[in-house]
Parts: structure tokens; C-alpha cells; sequence
């Protein structure tokens, strides 16, 4: 990694799509040879697995002694953030950024602790799987039939200063885990009859590539860039606007729009309509999940609103129209602020008045996805 142009800390993500690829073994590599060169690194969490020859890359490399955290009566170790920025490195190795910390440490997600350590001004070498994207959340379950729980916002691989795709083939990954290298013998069986079938290792290994791709074509030059220059230039003046709701499919509505928003480099906004400024016409448990799903949004870096109106296109028109918005994306199952109006006639509505807009209506996938 080079010199960092500012205080902040460069950031290099080592990008895969499964376990036993490979991430952490090219992490500790580069570990080593920057220590070799003089560079001061130490390893602030590393998760071995049971892996001997990542074990063997560790040894010799400092490691910051972890947190211990007691959580209900069952001790648990975490990345110790402060003990880190007290040794100060030059660089960080810090394995698994979509962790979730156990209840009661400093910060929720092991990504706010890398982020701790960029701002203190210390490089971070890291890594993830692309199954743990925020916004393929819904595609990885189609594919996978498995709910990902531990999520990691795209701004942060966006923001990376390096993002470097760790790969390996379906077939040689298949090869490791059945000679016990990934898992041992019981959980590799299991892992073989479960998420390491050839077919969904194919499709994750292909959203991990396109997103690869997708990070380095953004930070082309816009005379390299693969699109036309007139298309380049279309498409930043492109903003998308979210139409989000108490139903639970909101949350997909979000992803979807977030990931097309940043293939169009385009500005991402949500909003909600409500016939009243204190969102009275919503029950508690309503009010609830409108506010998680607007929460979401943010956590997403969706700029988000909340406008006042009795009509619910009408509005949702005007805030467009107002703010230069070229694509609405709407929930089927929107409704309406205003009661008496048809969930149906919603999104006619939308859609029939959305001239010289594109207007994108969401289905909620309930279907039992692709196994």
C-alpha cells in the first residue's frame, strides 16, 4: 500500500465469494512482505480456522492481544480497537470486517472499528466475502436459499483504496474442502450438501467478479471508462428516488434501488409520504418499521425524507420533479397515505403520471427462492 495522501488510512479489501478462497492466506502475504520491507504491521484480529498453512503465514507477525467480552455468562474475545490505536501501526490486519461484535463492545459491526482505525491514520488490510454486500442481500438469498445476516454497506468497498478479488475456482474450492483443508470432515459434509454445491459457488464467484469490475470501472478516468462519453455524462445526471413504506419489502426496495443508483453513479434518495407531519395515520408497530426502513436507507447513505401530503402520487411527483429525479422505483404493495385509495390505484397513479420518468415497479420475491 502506499503512502496515504492525507491523516486517514488507506483501506484494501481482499474480495471472495466463499470460505477456503483464499482471502486471509494472500492478506497474511502481503502482511509479511510489508514487514520484510521495513513497514510496521501488526495483526489486530485474525480468525485461523483451523487453517495450518494461514496459521503458518501468521507466525511472527505481532499480534494486539484481544478484548475479552462477557456476554450473558459466556466469554467472548473481540478486536481490541483501543489497544490498536494505542500501538499505532503503519498497517492493520484485521480479518472478517462483516463480524458482528458481541452485545457490550464499543461498536456494533467490525467495520465501524476499521473505521476507527482509518481515521486514527493506519492502514487496514481486510476482508470479506461478497455474499455479506448490503445490496445483494436478496440476490445471494435467491441464489443461495440463505438469509445473510451479517451485512456490510457498499460505501465501504466503494470507498476502499484497494479492492482485490481473491479467486479460485468452483471446482479447485470443491477439491479443498473435501481433503479437509476449509472445514474439518463433519462440517465439510454438511457444507457440501448445503452452500458448496457447484452450481451456487458458479453464481457467487461471478456477482464477486462483476463487482470487482464494477469498483475499478468507477474510478476509471471518464476517456477509459467502458461506456460512450455521452452515456457517461447521461449517466451523472441520473437520481433515483425510493418509495418506502411500513411493508417488510421496503427493505428489498432499498437494496434494489441502492445497487442500481450505484451502477449509474447516481445520487439515491427515499422518501415516505404521510398525510401528517407526526405520521399519526401509521399503528405503533407501523411507525416502527417505516422508521428501520428509513434508517436502513441512511445506514446506505440514501439521503431520506419524510413529505407531508394527502396524496400520495401527487406528492411523491412533485418532490420529483422538484429535485431532478430521473427514476422512481416503487413497491407493488405500496399504499397510499390516503386510506380509501386502492393499493393498486397507487402505483397506476405513479405510473401514469410519471411523464418523461422511469418508473420501476418492485415485486416482493416470496417465492422459495433457487436452490
Amino acid at each position: 500500500m502506499t503512502e496515504p495522501t492525507g491523516s486517514r488510512g488507506r483501506l484494501r479489501v481482499f474480495l471472495g465469494y466463499a470460505a477456503g478462497v483464499g482471502k486471509t492466506y494472500q492478506m497474511l502475504t502481503e502482511a509479511r512482505a510489508m514487514r520484510r520491507d521495513g513497514v510496521d504491521v501488526v495483526i489486530a484480529y485474525f480468525e485461523p480456522h483451523g487453517r495450518r498453512d494461514t496459521i503458518a503465514l501468521a507466525e511472527g507477525l505481532e499480534m494486539v492481544p484481544r478484548l475479552a467480552v462477557e456476554y450473558r455468562g459466556v466469554p467472548f474475545e473481540e478486536m481490541d480497537t483501543r489497544a490498536v490505536l494505542r500501538r499505532r501501526p503503519r498497517v492493520a490486519v484485521v480479518d472478517e470486517l462483516p463480524h458482528t461484535n458481541v452485545p457490550g463492545s464499543p461498536r456494533a459491526k467490525r467495520w465501524e472499528d476499521v473505521h476507527e482505525l482509518l481515521d486514527a491514520g493506519i492502514d487496514v488490510l481486510t476482508t470479506m466475502n461478497v455474499q455479506h454486500l448490503e445490496s445483494l442481500n436478496d440476490q445471494v438469498w435467491q441464489i443461495t436459499g440463505i438469509r445473510v445476516r451479517e451485512t456490510v454497506p457498499d460505501w465501504i468497498v466503494q470507498r476502499a483504496d484497494d479492492v482485490v478479488m481473491v479467486d479460485l475456482t468452483p471446482r479447485a474450492l470443491l477439491n479443498r474442502l473435501a481433503r479437509g483443508v476449509v472445514y474439518p470432515p463433519e462440517r465439510a459434509r454438511a457444507a457440501l450438501e448445503n452452500f458448496f454445491r457447484e452450481p451456487t459457488l458458479v453464481a457467487l464467484r461471478e456477482l464477486a467478479m462483476r463487482q470487482a469490475a464494477s469498483v475499478v470501472e468507477s474510478r476509471l478516468p471518464a476517456d477509459e471508462a467502458t461506456v460512450p462519453d455521452m452515456a457517461e455524462a447521461s449517466n451523472r445526471r441520473e437520481r433515483v428516488l425510493l418509495l418506502v413504506g411500513p411493508e417488510p419489502s421496503s427493505a428489498a426496495l432499498v437494496r434494489r434501488g441502492r445497487r442500481v443508483a450505484d451502477g449509474l453513479r447516481a445520487e439515491c434518495l427515499a422518501v415516505y409520504v404521510s398525510r401528517t407531519s407526526d405520521l399519526s395515520e401509521l399503528a405503533r408497530d407501523e411507525r416502527e418499521r417505516l422508521e428501520r426502513h428509513l434508517n436502513f436507507a441512511r445506514a446506505l447513505q440514501i439521503e431520506t425524507r419524510v413529505l407531508e401530503g394527502r396524496d400520495t402520487a401527487r406528492a411523491l411527483l412533485a418532490f420529483a420533479r422538484a429535485n431532478g429525479v430521473t427514476q422512481i422505483f416503487v413497491d407493488r404493495n405500496a399504499r397510499s397515505a390516503s386510506r380509501f385509495c386502492l393499493r393498486r390505484s397507487l402505483v397506476e397513479r405513479i405510473v401514469n403520471g410519471a411523464r418523461g420518468l422511469q418508473v420501476t415497479v418492485v415485486a416482493d420475491r416470496t417465492l422459495r427462492p433457487r436452490l
